[in-house]
């Protein structure tokens, strides 16, 4: 029975590790009709009212086409072709075209692609015309027939040649038929946009006009398509998540949700762009994919509700745009400071949130008094070993005592061997007399679990440990250990080839060392006396090798350091009640 229990422990962890590797654009479309809300409104603006019947955003903003660039301009080229306001903070670099007043040139300049210091910085936002068009817009719609409005095609004026943590910009058009409108831009130190959107009516009569934001993203972008880890549309809505794949946008259409406050936008792994309207005002949200010109388009994007402007007045509204890193603490921040509503759900943190996130500050905290989240690694497991110490020790203590009375079992199943019934009560007698819990093999395994899966989570999620070094060769504890059996861990001159799904058999030298120490910790076990048995066992620290090779190098040290830590502690223990060490 305790063999049965400890194989079924053994056979749902490689269950989970296994299901870990297998499930681990520019036209855009029209946004939703008016809500019931109305529009912020200054002095002299007549009672709120609803759209007209039909009113939409219009499509990216409005007007006809951008014409069609030349397949051979560069992005650099696309966007040197029209005047634009620059962008410059100590993490963003880029432009705002004053055609549009789109905000579609993004550069996070503190993000490369790859941990070589010369490799590109990563490139979050790129204009219409450029590989991989997405932006975002803020504008207005619903005005009475024949009002001129801002669209695609407006040129805007600017008060300002940069938009800086310490300079705002104003961009501001005249219809010439009475209506002057103003976008003031303000943007702090990290990835926040703030929008105020104004109106002034100076024509005769009173107007009608509902304030908008949205996201365009043109084609749908390579993800990695693991089912722990979500890439595609999402938002928080009246204080619930939801999550939308670019697939299944595709297939089922658009999906509308009226809420009050919030957020939504578009999120790959590490990155963000999301909108953010007043957290106190109602707005109808949409999620849309357009693929009829035989390119995916999407679009995230919410519509304030509209409000009557009276001849003399000045309707505005205030929103935000995040676009950059999803860092945990600062959406933290921005969730205190600014009121956003669940904004650090952008990280999938997944279904063990209350134990991923505690995961991630105590990583976190650490590696800010360290400077290396690989020794903070360490000194968590540590914590973790001391945190279930007692459980873990009682358990140990059992596997001892078990492992002393297996010349006893023997004999047992030598005398009733035919007789189940009675050696299975024997042997449960003769557990009862000792203090020994056949169960209690299952234990340590069984508690590592959802500590391995929530660190797992961590590693594999936050941008906080993507290209975060640790010693020697593992200068990513994000990404597998580079190192490989295939070329002998670096001593040969080539290098590790692409062997597609058999690139698990490109084993490093951490995984290897990982499945020694459970091997040793195995050795330490009592030893099944079925023969069968036996040799499962003996396969186990294997199989978790070749499972493991693909992991997180991150994880795999925490594995090593973990099992490491438990063989000292269970070695001890068996010293102490006098257990022969090995499998004699």
């Amino acid at each position: 029975m305790d063999q049965k229990n400890l194989i079924l422990a053994i056979v749902l962890s490689v269950a989970i590790l296994l299901s870990f590797q297998l499930i681990v654009g520019e036209q855009t479309v029209a946004p939703p009709p008016s809500g019931p809300e109305t529009a912020q409104e200054t002095g002299g603006t007549a009672p709120p009212s609803t759209a007209p019947s039909g009113v939409s955003v219009p499509t990216a903003g409005g007007g006809t086409a951008v014409p069609a660039v030349p397949d051979e301009l560069t992005r650099a080229e696309v966007i040197g072709q029209g005047a634009r306001v620059f962008i410059e903070t100590p993490t963003l670099r880029g432009s705002i075209s004053l055609r549009g007043a789109r905000i579609d040139d993004l550069t996070m300049t503190g993000y490369r692609e790859t941990i070589d210091p010369e490799s590109k910085q990563i490139v979050l936002l790129s204009p219409q015309g450029a590989q991989n068009t997405y932006f975002a817009d803020f504008g207005w719609t619903g005005a009475a027939a024949g009002a001129a409005l801002p669209n695609a095609e407006t040129i805007w004026q600017a008060d300002v040649d940069v938009l800086t943590p310490e300079q705002p910009l104003t961009l501001s058009w005249d219809n010439g038929a009475g209506l002057r409108f103003e976008t003031l831009y303000k943007i702090d130190e990290n990835y926040l946009f703030t929008v105020t959107q104004r109106v002034f009516n100076n024509a005769g009569g009173a107007v009608t006009l509902l304030p908008y934001g949205l996201i365009s993203r043109t084609g749908t972008p390579d993800i990695l398509g693991f089912y722990i880890l979500h890439e595609g549309l999402l938002g928080v809505f009246d204080d619930v998540l939801k999550e939308v794949d670019y697939s299944d946008l595709s297939d089922d259409g658009p999906i509308q949700v009226e809420t009050t406050g919030g957020w939504l936008g578009i999120t790959d792994k590490y990155w963000l762009v999301a909108l953010v309207p007043d957290q106190k005002r109602a707005v109808s949200a949409r999620f849309l994919h357009d693929g009829r010109s035989g390119v995916d388009k999407y679009q995230t994007d919410y519509l304030y509700a509209g409000t009557g402007i009276l001849p003399g007045a000045m309707a505005e509204v205030t929103s935000h745009l995040f676009a950059g890193a999803k860092k945990v603490l600062l959406l933290d921040r921005y969730e205190e400071e600014q009121g956003f509503a669940q904004f650090d759900l952008s990280v999938d943190f997944g279904w063990f949130y209350f134990l991923t996130k505690p995961l991630f500050y105590a990583l976190h905290y650490l590696n800010e008094k360290i400077g290396n989240f690989g020794i903070a690694i360490l000194i968590l497991t540590v914590g973790v070993k001391i945190l279930f110490f007692p459980l873990a020790n009682k358990s140990f203590v059992s596997m001892a005592k078990m492992k002393k009375l297996q010349p006893e079992t023997v004999k047992l199943k030598e005398r009733f061997g035919d007789d189940k019934q009675r050696l299975n009560q024997e042997m449960m007698a003769l557990y009862k007399k000792e203090g020994a819990n056949p169960l209690a093999g299952c234990l340590p395994i069984v508690v590592q679990i959802p500590v391995f899966f929530a660190l797992y989570k961590v590693m594999f999620v936050t941008i906080e440990m993507r290209h975060a070094p640790f010693f020697g060769w593992i200068q990513d504890l994000s990404a597998a250990d580079p190192t490989s059996i295939l070329n002998g861990f670096g001593i040969l001159p080539w290098g590790i080839p692409e062997l597609g799904a058999l690139s698990v058999i490109s084993i490093g030298i951490w995984p290897l060392l990982m499945g020694a120490t459970m091997f040793l910790q195995q050795r330490l076990n009592p030893q099944p006396p079925d023969p069968v048995q036996a040799k499962i066992f003996l396969f186990m620290p294997i199989i978790f090798t070749f499972l493991l090779a693909s992991f997180p190098a991150g994880l795999v040290i925490y594995w090593t350091w973990n099992n490491t830590l438990s063989i000292a502690q269970q070695y001890t223990i068996m010293r102490r009640h006098g257990v022969p060490i090995g499998n004699k």
